[in-house]
């Protein structure tokens, strides 16, 4: 039999730690609902005492999620575990994640402790957690540049005060995969406590190792990768979950454990965080791209045809190609639009969210002639920014363009409840239509990046743009969709405006 995997999902935590990544509640939930689906074992749902609204998403993930252990993000600090397992309480199955830096630098520069008090303060902080759940991962901060000798220490002192997985993270990306997965190794050969603990890694990808890192650890003993989905994180992101799993599985010949996840699942839960987050994945991207399964080459294309083998390693369906399509058009019914959206995860607490977006599929069926699961995603997202408590809203849009004059942009705002009007002239319509927008809300913020993908194949598809504003420092993502390009720039501007304007500040965690 091989050993199992376990496959701890933090897109919701470390994730959303990406510049501009920031999600919302019902946000938090739609991807827990899908990670959930997708058979995750645990979801990391956030760092309770950040704000009031992260303990709100925790502790709203944790009301909904039955079958996935839900986990919580502490310091080793008493008020943060303690706030972790208030936010934890309603879960079925809750995991009290602490966590303190043990490399020279990180203590004396950071946490400004000696070490015998950092030893100390890990070993309370493990018994404090173990007072509300038997579930306590135990994380050493920037553990690959840790004293091996010291690292030991607090490690074997964690697994006696009640720690039941030790995470060894590589929190800066520095590592190398032959010598990450030597240290596993050597870690669980050297304490003499550890067959009482799973051994964890959680690897950043600043020199695009992250999954190589986990991998070689995972060869070297390691029965849990802490991972994101599409690889979202701080900086250059984390190990993709996509990536991890997929190799454990299809190369068997080596590995000698799996997971119990539904990898049918995988593609449809990549695109929804894409939509969500508004960080697009790249076509070339391994799993989940655009192109992962496309053949250009005709040699190639050949040697499929004859025989998939030859060219790829493993099946589309296996990850969920090619099941993403939905079979309702503009006569469908409210009842199959419903079954679908349950289909996919998506459920709306409020009847009149549901009517919302199916008013909003029956006009994107009258301009489509196929109605994807992408585009659903998409629709859903803009039926909740639409019917949350935005400041600023979109009432219409008129733009002009001929060849050889200035693009002209008409636009309509509703602001804080008030319809304002405006015009303005630009380099394209686009351009119009933004200044209109920043002649009304005086903003002040930069524009740092404007970018358009097609949502799904066809030249009828709806453009999804993503927008990303510097507001006094504050780095924002906004995404819009719709069938028309200018609308959805403008949508996305206007969101991206929105988050700006909300000031509920989350705290930034240490990093692991």
């Amino acid at each position: 039999m091989q050993d199992k995997l376990i496959i701890f999902d933090t897109t919701l935590r470390d994730g959303e730690q990406s510049p501009g990544a920031s999600m919302t509640k019902d946000e938090k939930i739609r991807i827990a609902k899908a990670l959930e689906k997708m058979r995750v074992d645990i979801i990391e749902a956030g760092f309770p005492i950040a704000s009031q609204g992260d303990f709100e998403a925790v502790k709203a993930v944790a009301e909904v999620i039955k079958d996935s252990t839900v986990c919580g993000l502490a310091r080793a600090l008493d008020k943060d575990i303690d706030r972790a397992a208030e936010a934890l309480k309603p879960a079925n199955s809750m995991r009290i994640h602490t966590f303190l830096a043990t490399s020279p630098i990180h203590m004396r520069e950071k946490l400004r402790m000696e070490p015998d008090q950092v030893l100390q303060a890990a070993i309370h902080a493990v018994k404090r957690a173990r007072n509300y759940t038997d579930n306590v991962e135990f994380s050493p901060e920037d553990a690959g540049r840790s004293e091996f000798d010291f690292l030991c220490r607090v490690i074997e002192a964690v697994i006696d005060a009640g720690a039941t997985t030790i995470n060894i993270p590589d929190t800066v990306g520095y590592n190398l995969p032959q010598f990450f997965g030597e240290l596993i190794g050597k870690l669980i050969k050297n304490i003499p406590n550890s067959d009482k603990a799973i051994f964890s890694v959680h690897c950043h990808n600043d020199l695009g190792l992250a999954v190589g890192n986990s991998l070689s650890a995972v060869l070297n003993g390691a029965r849990q990768v802490e991972c994101t989905i599409n690889g979202l994180g701080e900086r250059a992101g984390n190990a993709a979950l996509e990536e991890v799993v997929m190799t454990v599985r299809t190369r068997r010949d080596v590995f000698t454990c799996d997971t119990e996840l539904d990898t049918t699942q995988i593609v449809n839960c990549s695109r929804l965080v894409s939509t969500i987050t508004g960080f697009p994945v790249q076509p070339n991207k391994a799993i989940v791209g655009a192109n992962a399964f496309a053949h250009e080459s005709g040699i190639h294309q050949d040697g499929v045809l004859k025989s998939r083998e030859t060219y790829e390693i493993m099946r589309a369906q296996d990850v969920g190609w090619n099941t993403n399509r939905m079979v309702l058009g503009k006569h469908s019914g409210r009842n199959a639009f419903r079954t679908r959206l349950e289909e996919l995860g998506i459920t709306f607490e409020k009847e009149e969210d549901l009517n919302a977006a199916f008013s909003r599929f029956k006009e994107l069926a009258d301009k489509k002639h196929e109605v994807f699961d992408d585009d659903l995603q998409a629709l859903v997202s803009d039926t909740i920014q639409d019917s949350s408590d935005e400041r600023i809203k979109l009432v219409s849009l008129k733009v002009g363009i001929e060849t050889g004059e200035t693009p002209k942009a008409e636009i309509t705002l509703s602001i804080d409840g008030e319809e304002q009007h405006a015009n303005a002239e630009g380099g394209g319509p686009v351009d119009a239509a933004f200044k209109a927008i920043e002649s009304m809300v005086n903003s002040g913020c930069n524009l740092q990046l404007f970018s358009v993908n097609n949502i799904t194949a066809g030249i009828d598809s709806q453009g999804e743009v993503t927008v990303r504003i510097d507001k006094d420092g504050r780095i924002v993502n906004g995404l819009g969709a719709d069938t028309d390009i200018v609308t959805a720039s403008a949508k996305a501007y206007i969101n991206a405006l929105n988050k700006a304007m909300d000031h509920s500040e989350r705290a930034h965690p240490q990093r692991l």
